[in-house]
């Protein structure tokens, strides 16, 4: 009889093993949130249609190309989940000081 479960081996260790590394969801949303006022805050600044706001829009799709190899070689690595997105929440943070000094 097959299995018609639709867990995921990261989901299984969870439960399993009684740990958050399948995936942590308080990081996660904290991550989303975070995120969102990194969004307002580059939103306020590519508003202004200046050279500053087009320096901004080439560096935040630079730094998402980056973030997202970073991310990839990191879970080829066997880097776990919550690993991954602590690794977000640098790059967000980073952002956000940035951001906000200006």
């Amino acid at each position: 009889m097959p299995d018609h479960h639709s867990f995921s081996a990261l989901d299984r260790h969870a439960v399993l093993s009684g740990s958050d590394d399948g995936f942590p969801w308080y990081a996660g949303a904290m991550l989303a949130v975070e995120a969102s006022e990194v969004v307002r805050l580059r939103c306020e600044k590519l508003s202004h249609g200046d050279e500053a706001a087009g320096r901004e829009a080439a560096l935040m799709v630079s730094e998402k190309v980056a973030a997202a190899f970073e991310a990839m070689a990191s879970l080829l690595a066997g880097a776990t989940p919550a690993t991954i997105i602590q690794r977000y929440r640098e790059h967000v943070a980073a952002n956000a000081k940035r951001l906000s000094a200006n």
